[in-house]
């Protein structure tokens, strides 16, 4: 019969089994050699150099935040950005209203207006990121691909200023014409060769 089946047996018919365990001292003496014969087995040496080894190894896993950063990848979900149209660095958004209308967080906030050439224009557009939960549905419904998360996740501050509006999401000139505007590989990305069958939209129908 096993051991296990053994011990089944006897907890079953209500014996008891005695287990193979140290005896506890009971005097000053022994303790002090319990606590020698353990300190001098080896794991505590062990247990040094492995903090040892860690303390002096280079490839360091840890970064000096906020001197260094992690990078992002190109699907994560961070403060919104507003792009432009490569060939005119016009804005993308055509104040459409769908962002505004299916945000579950009735976060977002658009005014429009009709310019000289009666094309409606955003005149006001803002986000409320503490009610964002950065769920992405603006960005997939936007026909445009104009509002898009980029990588800034710091929105943290204690002027009201500093919050997101319209004119601080757009893509600014300099970045348009250096054209270093990362377009969004994400929700609603276009295909790579989709470039060349743009067209560009008149200005009158």
């Amino acid at each position: 019969m096993s051991l296990e089946a053994f011990n089944n047996r006897n907890v079953a018919e209500g014996d008891y089994f005695l287990c193979d365990i140290e005896d506890y001292p009971t005097d000053g003496w022994g303790k002090f050699k319990r606590v020698v014969a353990r300190s001098f087995k080896g794991e505590l040496f062990v247990g040094l150099w492995v903090v040892l080894r860690e303390m002096i190894r280079f490839d360091i896993h840890t970064i000096q935040y906020p001197a260094e950063k992690m990078p992002i990848g190109p699907r994560y979900r961070a403060v919104h950005e507003m792009k432009r149209l490569w060939e005119s660095d016009a804005e993308r958004c055509i104040g459409c209203g769908l962002c505004e209308k299916i945000c579950i967080s009735d976060c977002i906030r658009m005014d429009t207006h009709y310019d000289e050439n009666q094309r409606k224009e955003v005149s006001e557009y803002t986000i409320n990121l503490g009610r964002c939960i950065f769920c992405g549905y603006c960005a997939e419904v936007c026909p445009e691909l104009a509002i898009t998360h980029g990588g800034e996740y710091e929105n943290a501050s204690e002027q009201r200023e500093h919050f997101i509006d319209y004119a601080g999401m757009l893509t600014p000139l300099d970045t348009m014409k250096a054209k270093k505007q990362l377009e969004f590989e994400g929700f609603g990305a276009i295909t790579p060769h989709e470039d060349e069958r743009v067209k560009k939209t008149p200005l009158a129908y």
